[in-house]
């Protein structure tokens, strides 16, 4: 469960009291996510999402993610939306830490993908970059490729642990990317972490996104690119083209690549490949024995980057500009 700060009831009951949301008739965490402690919050006014926000957010960062969310709302974007104390505060501290009472999405994520979901997505998440186009605030991606090679050598003594030769691929790796990267391709507020149990469905309908808490300012192409590793492989490692082109044609039914854009794919998804690797491969070498949290496989991802590291042009994907424009 990703509760790793414990609530007690005066303190809880306490903090509610600042809101205009009534008493509070039940609290239980979420077992969801693994940066925060989230508790899904009922009181007379309804549910709501109660979020601790832990070590590894950086406190100075919370108006952006918090700013963002209450913009995105605004301009229709289905997301939670923080509330605002009687006194304005849309942040607290709540047991020692900074905490924020947000709305709550019906929905369910899904746990197979399908072609039609994957289309939806491609649209909200262009909704999305469209939507966000005139927030004022701006936030560096930490975990862009010129924050990969820090992170690689916090793990590069044991890499070899969890596959032989490994540090060695990824330093080749590292080093392509870090050569090749693209610099001026069309940018702005991006999710950064829409992973399939972070968008919600009522049936087939998509009803809302949610964590928002790796959002940053970087290349929209790079969201996409994030997605189709997120939604578009198979349980067998395979790539499944019909899922990618629905994903590819929803979004440029909204806001179309340029050429740059979808060109650039192939680069970003490998990079996108080589990021979740690097983050799961430092938890999974670094989460002490006996943790609440179960860290993901890196080898997943691994895997996705040696696809990728295959593909010479979004063609080899099966797919052209005109597949998913028209």
């Amino acid at each position: 469960m990703a509760v790793y700060t414990d609530v007690t009831d005066e303190e809880l009951h306490a903090f509610v009291a600042q809101y205009d949301i009534g008493s509070v008739l039940a609290f239980k965490g979420i077992a969801e996510g693994v940066e925060n402690s989230n508790f899904l919050l009922h009181t007379d006014a309804g549910y709501y999402i109660l979020t601790l926000y832990e070590k590894r957010v950086n406190p100075a960062e919370l108006p952006y993610f918090i700013g963002l969310m209450q913009h995105l709302a605004a301009a229709g974007i289905s997301c939670p939306t923080p509330l605002a104390s009687r006194d304005g505060d849309t942040l607290g501290r709540l047991a020692g830490r900074p905490a924020a009472i947000c709305t709550f999405l019906d929905g369910m994520s899904v746990r197979r993908a399908k072609a039609a979901h994957c289309h939806q997505l491609g649209r909200a998440m262009a909704e999305m970059h469209l939507a966000g186009a005139d927030f004022a605030m701006h936030r560096k991606n930490a975990l862009t490729v010129d924050g990969w090679r820090p992170l690689f050598e916090l793990s590069r003594p044991r890499a070899d642990e969890v596959c032989h030769g490994l540090a060695a691929e990824l330093e080749r790796e590292l080093a392509l990317l870090e050569a090749q990267w693209p610099r001026d391709l069309p940018a702005g507020e991006i999710h950064a972490d829409l992973f399939t149990d972070n968008v919600f469905f009522l049936g087939e309908e998509l009803s809302g996104i949610i964590d928002f808490y790796f959002a940053c300012t970087d290349f929209f192409a790079y969201d996409v690119a994030i997605c189709l590793n997120a939604w578009c492989f198979e349980t067998d490692d395979s790539f499944n083209v019909t899922k990618a082109r629905a994903l590819l044609k929803g979004y440029t039914s909204v806001r179309p690549f340029t050429t740059a854009e979808f060109e650039a794919l192939p680069l970003l998804a490998r990079g996108s490949a080589l990021r979740f690797h690097l983050t799961r491969l430092y938890d999974w070498l670094s989460v002490p024995e006996g943790a609440l949290v179960t860290p993901k496989d890196p080898m997943e991802y691994l895997k996705k980057l040696r696809f990728h590291r295959g593909v010479t042009s979004t063609r080899d994907y099966g797919l052209t500009l005109g597949d998913i424009e028209a």
